[in-house]
């Protein structure tokens, strides 16, 4: 628990202002950037000796996060430690946070990690979710009712970006998956007719002051975010509201610190359209790098914000903006071309040639396949010209947005 703000700066003992994050990635990265630019001094743990966040940050801890020693290196040097993801190991989030504040909490951080957990806290919240059933063993595998089916099938941990998730359209299949998942703790979810993906970013302080930006509406290829539009009237106005209220609810009840993203579904329902709450993100979130270009307080000022107690004031978006997430697949021709599997450079001169287009690589030194290397922001005065100008950079990638 945080008592007093801690500041940016010099302390008065001489020593800089450390802030912490667990993790290099991406959003390590813009963490460390955020925090840089706010005068902090910052450390990253990350076993990783060429990851993003470690490469701009002040101190690198290169170890795993269990080692012993890095997480007291951590705590020697940081005044406040975050996570950039949400597979941290939950017992060095309880190591720091004996002695560190910590934030999220390793509370938050188990039940996001745990879809069975996440599914009861959304049912203690009263947020609906599509209708599920646990399979944890054989005998719950088989007391499976048939308005499950078809569904999907989750594994209960360790799930992201689509992985350990499989389509399932009868019992047979059921099984199948099952075993192809190991067996492991699953969620079951009834398959529903989709008409739209949404969702809510959200900042709550120590002392549950909360905020949150406008609803973000967006698309999936594959599992992975591929688009996020955020503009006026990008959701029916009843359904944002809905899902701004269910998203403070799920962080009420958690007593979150942090920037928290919650995802929905939209989904037909007796001839309307309702929401059921997909799964929460204890960190800031793809949906949410708009920020960066189009607010005046990005998710990342706002991870700042929130781990230091310092005040958070509601965000403002200042223009309509289009997110194109950048894959590693854009480094490469389409499997058979002549040209090989031999990666090239994007032609980022005629994306960057157009206007309001704002790129951002995360420093990654290699490309693959289905890898997050960036992603790129438009903005405009109106939302025509940003939708037409983000359908120009689409073309110019090779990207389907349709």
């Amino acid at each position: 628990m945080l008592t007093q703000a801690i500041l940016p700066g010099t302390t008065v003992s001489g020593q800089q202002t450390t802030l912490g994050v667990m993790g290099g990635g991406q959003l390590g990265r813009m963490f460390v950037h955020a925090a840089q630019r706010m005068g902090y001094f910052t450390a990253v743990l990350d076993p990783d000796p060429a990851s993003p966040a470690g490469l701009v940050s002040h101190f690198h801890v290169q170890a795993d996060y269990l080692d012993e020693q890095a997480l007291a290196q951590m705590m020697q040097r940081c005044a406040a430690i975050t996570t950039e993801f949400e597979n941290v190991p939950s017992g060095a989030m309880f190591t720091l946070g004996a002695h560190r504040p910590v934030a999220p909490s390793a509370q938050s951080l188990a039940i996001a990690q745990d879809r069975i957990r996440e599914k009861a806290h959304f049912k203690a919240c009263g947020v609906p979710t599509a209708p599920y059933a646990v399979i944890s063993d054989a005998q719950e595998l088989a007391d499976v009712g048939d308005g499950l089916l078809p569904g999907i099938l989750k594994t209960a941990r360790l799930g992201y970006d689509g992985k350990g998730q499989v389509r399932v359209r009868d019992r047979a299949e059921l099984v199948a998956a099952w075993a192809q998942l190991k067996s492991v703790p699953c969620v079951l979810e009834r398959q529903l007719d989709l008409r739209a993906e949404c969702s809510v970013l959200l900042a709550r302080g120590w002392d549950g002051a909360m905020v949150s930006y406008p609803v973000q509406r967006n698309l999936h290829r594959d599992g992975i975010l591929a688009m996020t539009e955020v503009f006026d009237e990008n959701l029916a106005p009843a359904l944002a509201e809905a899902a701004q209220q269910a998203a403070r609810a799920i962080a009420e009840e958690l007593q979150y610190v942090g920037v928290l993203c919650v995802e929905f579904f939209v989904v037909a329902q007796d001839g309307a359209e309702v929401l059921v709450v997909n799964e929460i993100a204890p960190r800031p979130h793809n949906s949410g790098h708009y920020t960066l270009d189009a607010c005046d307080e990005s998710q990342f000022d706002l991870q700042v914000r929130t781990l230091a107690g310092l005040p958070l004031s509601p965000p403002r978006q200042h223009s309509p903006a289009v997110m194109l997430n950048l894959l590693g697949d854009l480094w490469f021709d389409a499997p058979g071309h002549p040209g090989g599997d031999a990666p090239h450079t994007p032609d980022w001169s005629a994306v960057l040639a157009l206007p309001g287009a704002h790129l951002h690589l995360y420093g990654k030194l290699r490309a693959s396949r289905g890898r997050k290397m960036g992603h790129l922001t438009i903005t405009a005065a109106t939302v025509a010209q940003v939708r037409a100008t983000a359908r120009q950079a689409a073309e110019l990638l090779g990207l389907a947005l349709a």
